[in-house]
Parts: structure tokens; sequence; C-alpha cells
């Protein structure tokens, strides 16, 4: 049985619906990011699957349980990483830890999240004090504290430099490899791209695509070539060159009508060659991500669903105190 199940899952806030009959799955031992633009809908789904939200209409289960239901059940299993508050501003990282730990029966060693998170120096300084990077790390912290069986992390290299970003990146790359389900929201393309297995890409509540980052960003693009280059290449010459369309979708980013076979690359890359311009990267039946994600999702995305009243998320980590 999957550890997450979203099916037919519909939220409304009045007459917004901020989730439309959203469905997928997410298994034990594998990283899954939800991307979307603002007002997707992603939080509205995590916080139904947290159990801090009943669903308009449809179903989620966590762990096979209810998320509201049998939420008392549940929250000793699932680690919740908010990416503000839920901490008194007067405790320190020791302290909030500590406290974190005495609501589980078989918690992990604090001062170990501690040191895995880079919080040693930090360790007794009250969270006010603490660097945006060093809040987010130790949210983190608090949502693993009681060794999950699934984590949910709300951008979770939010506001984080990029050492911590690597050094959180690799802790969630470990609970994986320890069988954790970990459904992560990011904006940050490039980390979904890295550390997911799978993504779920959503806009105006529905899913547009879904997959493994590799077949969504190879999904469909074999009969074309995007590569980087100085902005402003003379299009008519390279697309004479080519026998192909050319077109330079943002400054410095083009795109080439043609089947990504060696030939035309090599026509391509000798073109550059003889005009003596650099090829800043090439992507041959290939595109980015973030190009994937783009081409999917509205320019113009549902911000009055961010807008409508919603009820406080509960101040914990993990949902373990009062819950």
């Amino acid at each position: 049985m999957p550890a997450v199940v979203v099916s037919g899952l519909v939220v409304r806030y009045d007459d917004v619906v901020a989730v439309d009959d959203l469905s997928f799955t997410a298994e034990a031992g594998q990283i899954v990011a939800l991307l979307g633009p603002n007002g997707a809908g992603k939080t509205s789904t995590v916080e139904t699957l947290e159990g801090y939200r009943r669903p308009t209409a449809g179903t989620v289960r966590v762990l096979g349980l209810d998320p509201v239901g049998d939420h008392s059940s549940l929250v000793p299993r699932i680690g919740v990483m908010l990416q503000r508050g839920g901490i008194y501003p007067a405790m320190s990282p020791a302290e909030a830890l500590d406290l974190f730990a005495a609501y589980y029966a078989n918690p992990a060693d604090p001062a170990d999240l501690t040191s895995l998170l880079g919080l040693d120096g930090v360790a007794r300084t009250p969270w006010r004090r603490l660097s945006g990077g060093e809040q987010q790390r130790l949210s983190l912290a608090l949502a693993l504290v009681g060794r999950p069986e699934v984590a949910f992390l709300d951008e979770p290299t939010a506001g984080v430099d990029p050492q911590g970003r690597l050094a959180i990146r690799r802790i969630i790359a470990s609970q994986r490899d320890d069988g954790v389900c970990v459904l992560l929201t990011t904006h940050d393309l490039e980390e979904a791209e890295r550390l997911a297995d799978r993504i779920v890409i959503v806009d105006h509540g529905k899913v547009v695509a879904e997959g493994s980052p590799a077949e969504l960003m190879t999904s469909g693009r074999s009969h074309e070539i995007r590569f980087g280059a100085p902005a402003g290449l003379d299009r008519s010459s390279l697309a004479a060159a080519l026998g192909a369309s050319v077109d330079e979708e943002r400054p410095g980013e083009y795109r080439v009508a043609a089947e990504a076979s060696p030939a035309n690359v090599a026509a391509l890359t000798a073109w550059l060659a003889l005009h003596d311009l650099p090829l800043a990267d090439l992507r041959a039946g290939r595109q980015r991500l973030e190009d994937v994600f783009l081409s999917l999702t509205a320019s113009v995305s549902t911000a009055a669903v961010e807008r409508q009243p919603r009820p406080r998320r509960r101040s914990s980590s993990t949902g373990g105190a009062g819950s």
C-alpha cells in the first residue's frame, strides 16, 4: 500500500475551488516533489494530508489512515516542517528539540540532529535571534526528531545559504534511504530535479503532469533541440544551416524545431564554431525542468486562492503537542 494516497481530492473555500479532483500517490522510501505556481493548490493539499483541513470531496490516506478521523493515531508517525513559526521566540534549538523529543516513544537523539544540521554553534541561542536559514534547519530537525514514516516538508531550503542547502538535501536523501516517504513542496526547480524520485506538477488545483524528472524532461521532446548561446544570434543564418526554424525563447535561450539527431547537433555546433560563438549548454531531446514547468502552468496563477482566509495551522512541527 502506498504511504500517501490522494484520490479525487476537492478543497473549496466558499465559491473558490482550490483543489479540483486531484489524485496521486507516494510510496515509502520515495521523495515526491509537489510543484506548482502560487495558488495552485499545493498548500491546501498538504494541509489536508496533515489532517489540518477536511476535504470537500474525495479521500486522502496517510499510512492507510484518515488524517482527520485517525489524527491521534497518525500524528506520532508523521513529521511536519513549516516554513515559519511553531516555536516560542525565546526557546533555543536545544530546548525545542528536547521538548519535541519528549512527545515520542523512540525519538532521534536531539544532540545528533543538532550536529547533523550544523546548529551546534547556536544550540543555546533564542529562536528569534537565529538567522532565517538556521530557523529553517531547526524546523527540519523538529520534523525529523520523532523518526517519522512520512515527512511533509514545506520549502525546506527557503532562505538557506548554499552550504546549508547541500546539508539539508543530504539529510532529505538519507530519509529516503531509511524508507521514509518524503513529500516536499518547493519553488526551487533545480532542487526538485536533483532530489525527487517523482514530481507532481499542479496548476489551478489539477495535476497537469507527473513522473520522474527524466520522464518529464524528455517527454515529447525528441523533435527539438534547446541550447544556450549569446543573445541575439543571427537566427535566419542558423535556420538556413539547420533547415529548421530557430526561436529565441528568452535572451540567450534557443529552441530548434528539428529532430535531436547527431547530424543536427553536429550542424548546430559547427555553425557556432564557424561564427566563433560559445555554447552555454545543449539539451538534445531533453529540456530543463523549468522549461517543462513553464510550458505546463499558467503565467497567471489563481492568486485569489492564496488570499482566502484559512484556519491557522497548528504551531507544531509534528502536531505532537496537543494534537
